[in-house]
């Protein structure tokens, strides 16, 4: 052999090798495509590889797929399923249309249920739009507020239940509106006894409103040094005069995160059923006494 003869075997068996790489490589992707695809999936690839030229049989072989079985899927009638999703699809397609390009899944179903009495479930509407491609204006997020003032750290992580009273109380503030304004209310929970041990109303929400709860806690209980008070990120909770009550009382102060009422639950819970139960059953004519 020549040389030149010599250069072109290697050349030709090193591409021998490369296709006998991709030919195993195609041979996987095919297996775990074909378990995560469902059959008609496949059977609609190829249906695409032979528009574009490719040869049917090969393709079926390739896919492992019956060429029979691919044949009769393709002269087979649609589903009643497949037909009412193609005329619900058309149906997205007119309000979504209607509305300027503007609504999303769950207001295109509220047209279609509530405006033209179409039976139909929210999560088909979804599906269908993912799978067209449509999708609504997205809305504004709110961007999560970041607190510039140093804060104390959880130390409840949302465990509420204690051994013995007075060992972790919960504050928070609550507003009700009245003819002659708004009432605000600071509370402080004994979470073992679920006791209201401090409270405070005032006509605006300051550091003396929450502060002086916390007084009367202080008054009333006298806490061994130690005792947790958690509270909200709130400016009166992070005040000066709040904090150094806590402290020279021997208190620590516990805060959750930033915008999660659930930090707070226990007390949030309990502001529920004050306003369910109480206040929301009257008209409060002054701050004082309801109408």
């Amino acid at each position: 052999m020549t040389s030149s003869d010599q250069a072109e075997l290697v050349a030709a068996r090193r591409r021998i090798a490369e296709l006998e790489t991709e030919l195993a490589v195609t041979r996987r992707a095919i297996e775990l495509v074909r378990e995560a695809v469902p059959p008609k999936a496949v059977r609609s690839a190829i249906e695409v590889m032979a528009a574009e030229g490719l040869p049917i049989r090969t393709c079926c072989r390739v896919l492992n797929v019956s060429e029979s079985g691919f044949f009769a899927w393709r002269t087979r009638a649609p589903s009643a399923r497949t037909l009412r999703h193609a005329w619900l699809l058309e149906q997205i397609r007119k309000v979504h249309a209607a509305s300027s390009g503007v609504y999303g899944g769950r207001r295109v179903h509220a047209e279609l249920t509530l405006g033209r009495g179409i039976a139909v479930g929210h999560g088909q509407i979804e599906l269908l739009m993912h799978r067209a491609g449509i999708k609504g204006l997205p809305g504004h997020k709110r961007r999560r507020p970041v607190h510039q003032t140093p804060t104390a750290a959880d130390l409840v992580d949302r465990k509420f239940a204690r051994e013995r009273p007075d060992q972790l109380w919960v504050t928070d503030i609550t507003e009700h509106p009245t003819r002659e304004g708004k009432v605000y209310c600071c509370v402080v929970l004994d979470t073992y006894s679920r006791r209201v041990v401090g409270w405070s109303i005032d006509s605006s929400q300051t550091a003396t409103l929450v502060t002086n709860a916390l007084g009367m806690a202080i008054h009333n209980r006298r806490p061994a040094a130690g005792a947790v008070i958690h509270s909200d990120h709130g400016v009166q909770f992070t005040s000066w005069a709040f904090t150094r009550r806590a402290q020279e009382s021997g208190l620590v102060a516990s805060m959750g995160s930033v915008g999660d009422c659930f930090d707070n639950a226990v007390i949030e819970s309990f502001w529920g059923r004050m306003q369910t139960e109480l206040l929301n059953r009257r008209r409060w004519k002054t701050r004082v006494r309801p109408a």
